[in-house]
């Protein structure tokens, strides 16, 4: 089927390419050199900036705006990107910006639900089926694990990472790492258990959930320091991948770890 383009959209005759069975709804703009997938849908007053990919069946919903400049005084217009995968639904009047030339692009993964009034800033990477709660603002760089998930109105500062599968309550602010598989509260934010709920709908078996919250007592809930634990899980544990993936994420973390 051929896309569907309402009268008083305006689409820009300099490479576009728009899959087909796309909806593209009144008063939408798409910019430059942009490609949209199969079985996407543009409701009303969408803007699709210069530079964006859309993977398939995405939907944008009323006044959301994919793919315009970066509020960064240094970017100086160079060709960056926006990409998203396939199936990201962004809700009413959400603001994704690419990126600057740090890392050239602004990635949103597969399966990923973006609810109203939220922001991601430049350079962002959000992984596969996150899901981003009402009105959270991240600055640039942020990092975003795969199946994590945001509650709402939580600003989140830039360069954070948050891990996979890590369950952030709404309303908290987030300025430090946020470790994967974990739950996070309070103010400032702490670790306040495992994600369990998320672990047991994903599948996780329950040996290697008991091995994540063993791992995150030595971490959490112990005399030791956040260096002593890694030693201690690194010569009394079985590394699982699991377990990998907790320590590479201390080992990575720039802006150091939330507080137990």
């Amino acid at each position: 089927m051929t896309a569907r383009i309402h009268a008083t959209a305006i689409i820009s005759p300099d490479n576009v390419n728009i899959g087909k069975n796309v909806t593209i709804g009144p008063y939408s703009i798409v910019e430059e050199n942009v490609t949209i997938g199969d079985g996407c849908i543009l409701k009303a007053h969408v803007l699709v900036g210069a530079r964006t990919i859309l993977g398939k069946n995405c939907r944008l919903f009323n006044g959301a705006v994919v793919g315009e400049i970066p509020q960064d005084l240094k970017y100086a217009d160079e060709n960056t990107e926006t990409i998203l995968g396939d199936n990201v639904t962004v809700r009413e009047y959400c603001t994704i910006h690419r990126g600057t030339t740090d890392r050239w692009k602004t990635t949103i993964g597969n399966n990923v639900l973006i609810m109203a009034y939220s922001h991601i800033g430049h350079d962002c990477i959000i992984g596969d089926n996150v899901i981003i709660a009402n009105s959270c603002n991240m600055g640039g760089h942020v990092e975003i694990g795969e199946f994590a998930i945001i509650g709402g109105a939580v600003p989140i500062h830039q360069f954070v990472k948050i891990g996979p599968h890590a369950f952030i309550a709404g309303g908290f602010r987030i300025t430090k790492d946020v470790p994967p598989y974990i739950r996070a509260s309070n103010t400032p934010l702490t670790y306040n258990g495992l994600n369990s709920v998320g672990l047991h709908r994903r599948g996780f078996p329950n040996e290697s959930i008991n091995l994540i919250k063993k791992a995150y007592t030595k971490i959490y809930r112990s005399h030791l320091n956040v260096s002593q634990a890694v030693a201690d899980i690194k010569k009394n544990m079985d590394i699982t991948p699991e377990i990998f993936e907790i320590l590479n994420f201390i080992k990575e973390s720039s802006r150091g770890i939330i507080r137990g």
